[in-house]
């Protein structure tokens, strides 16, 4: 009886044994030495050699119109780091960078600039408020490609606080007796569009439950290309 309750009371540790033995081992990470190796040598020639390059080739010697050799330095270093990136297996991080940081980034100065522009384009004449026939043409083409940056590019919320400032510039512009011209009235009225056609996409998919789902957060606007593969994709 006492060999078997020892049998007994050592089988959990020959259990944990077992477990050690087949539990999967973590793979040592070797050293990346060609990535680290081409990262140096892109960043001492490219980066800190620019300004050397510079001062062996000064600036005087290109024409105005043409890149110096710093300028070249810099799209070297845009071209060639993409490619050295491939090496390193970072697909989460690039899709984040590339859904949401990359889309803040690239449309907060975007919308930055239109607001600045739009500000610049009222004056004291009341006949430049009138928008040609060209302009209303464009409307269309114009705000139906705004509606797909919202909501393609998932920026509803920005886009939101474009229209609003752009809606106060125009207000306190017209309040100091400036009227909005061709220019100004296009980009609001585009606007104005715009912010219309997505809610009227949020109002068709509002109870979609699918998208629903799948667009958990404060602003329910679904992509148009989830709409494509879920409902005319499939149903094809």
């Amino acid at each position: 009886m006492e060999n078997v309750r020892k049998r007994r009371g050592s089988d959990p540790h020959s259990t944990a044994g077992v477990c050690k033995e087949n539990a999967p081992k973590k793979e040592r990470q070797p050293f990346h030495f060609d990535l680290w190796l081409c990262l140096t040598l892109q960043n001492w020639i490219l980066d800190f050699g620019r300004p050397i390059a510079m001062i062996v080739l000064p600036l005087e010697w290109f024409p105005l119109n043409k890149p110096s050799v710093g300028d070249y330095f810099h799209m070297i270093y845009n071209v060639v780091t993409p490619f050295l990136l491939l090496k390193i297996d970072s697909f989460e991080l690039l899709y984040f960078y590339d859904e949401h940081l990359g889309h803040l980034m690239w449309y907060i100065p975007f919308f930055i600039i239109v607001l600045i522009y739009f500000s610049a384009c009222f004056s004291d004449s009341e006949d430049q408020e009138k928008m040609p026939l060209s302009g209303w043409l464009l409307l269309g083409p114009s705000s139906l490609y705004y509606w797909y940056l919202a909501t393609e590019g998932q920026i509803t919320g920005l886009f939101l606080l474009a229209f609003l400032a752009m809606f106060t510039v125009r207000i306190f512009q017209q309040r100091k007796g400036l009227a909005p011209d061709s220019n100004s009235s296009f980009l609001f009225y585009s606007f104005s569009v715009t912010l219309l056609l997505v809610f009227l996409w949020v109002a068709y998919l509002w109870d979609d439950p699918v998208l629903r789902n799948k667009y958990p957060g404060l602003f329910y606007v679904p992509e148009p290309w989830s709409y494509y593969t879920l409902h005319i994709r499939e149903s094809h």
